[in-house]
């Protein structure tokens, strides 16, 4: 597949230049319905032709697997790939709905070696912290981590999910490379304070769900329509009349598309594009897709312009939104702003 090359954009002051949009590895081992493991490396390798050479994991996806399933492709291609991965959501085997927190040092410590043997490499490019355990002084979590890039285990840092005076606090201890957490059309929460601290702090921002889970594509209206085991069945946004109303919502994106001769997809991926020049900061969105075909359609909006009129549009939509964005699970900053 012949895809044009994307261009490129810093992780951080001092990090590695990537295509300024990364891919997502987390739907090729769970959470969103059945895969084509043969198909989703196919895309991996689409994905580097086409210029993008950031691939993102964490432990947390497929309780390891999906380290595992891209650890030979990192391998193969470790002069070109920038790999990310995370810790910090824990599992327990004899229960799969578990989801608990761990700052703590001894489990960072613990956490990046399991991944440096699951992926088969000696150093990770980009180590995240997944989500913030308030009961451990963000200090000691970036402290461990910052032995880490000492011991040559991790090259640069990031957060995921955290606000921005934990940002600010943070990088204080070590330089924070990136910070990942959601923002879309459908989620702008990051844009009261975690943008402004990175575009202030010279960090990239790494947007994930910039297509709110697929449900800005218009690929499904609600949640019933989805794999029993896909996870988006669990999440408020898409369920009952939250999902009805918020399909409503489609409309500007739906008569952008059809006016511009594009998908849904590339209307929003353009919009989160944008909020590079709008905010003073770069911005490498991570889609996640399994197939080629979903991987054309996203790179192809990394050069798409919208025009004041179309951002004009498109603006009050978030704030119309129904419904949280994870259930219960203090997952998310909100609370700590």
């Amino acid at each position: 597949m012949s895809l044009p090359t994307l261009p490129t954009a810093r992780l951080g002051t001092d990090g590695p230049a990537v295509g300024v949009q990364g891919l997502g590895c987390m739907g090729m081992s769970e959470f969103y319905g059945p895969t084509d493991t043969a198909e989703a490396l196919a895309t991996l390798d689409a994905a580097l032709n086409a210029g993008v050479t950031l691939f993102d994991t964490a432990d947390v996806y497929g309780a390891g697997r999906n380290e595992e399933l891209i650890g030979p492709f990192v391998r193969a291609n470790r002069d070109r790939v920038v790999v990310a991965t995370k810790f910090a959501v824990e599992r327990r085997a004899d229960d799969p709905s578990y989801r608990g927190v761990r700052n703590d040092p001894a489990y960072v410590h613990a956490a990046v070696d399991a991944s440096l043997r699951r992926l088969g490499v000696d150093v990770i490019d980009l180590y995240y912290m997944h989500r913030r355990d308030p009961a451990v002084p963000l200090a000691e979590s970036v402290g461990a981590m910052a032995e880490l890039v000492k011991a040559g285990k991790v090259r640069h840092l990031g957060l995921s999910e955290v606000t921005g005076a934990e940002l600010r606090e943070a990088h204080a201890v070590h330089p924070i490379a990136a910070l990942q957490s959601e923002w879309s059309v459908f989620a702008r929460d990051v844009e009261r304070s975690a943008v402004p601290a990175a575009a202030e702090l010279g960090v990239a921002f790494v947007p994930y769900s910039p297509l709110g889970r697929g449900f800005l594509t218009g690929s499904f209206g609600a949640a019933e329509e989805l794999a029993a085991d896909d996870v988006r069945r669990t999440q408020p946004r898409f369920t009952g009349a939250n999902a009805a109303a918020n399909a409503t919502l489609l409309d500007p994106v739906r008569s952008i598309a059809e006016a511009r001769g594009v998908t849904l997809a590339q209307v929003a991926l353009a919009w989160v594009h944008q909020r590079a020049e709008v905010h003073g900061l770069t911005v490498i969105p991570i889609p996640g897709t399994r197939r080629r075909t979903r991987l054309a359609e996203n790179t192809a909006a990394a050069t798409l312009r919208l025009g004041a009129d179309e951002l004009a549009a498109l603006e009050p939509v978030a704030g119309l939104v129904a419904g949280d964005r994870y259930p219960d699970m203090g997952f998310t900053s909100v609370g700590r702003e």
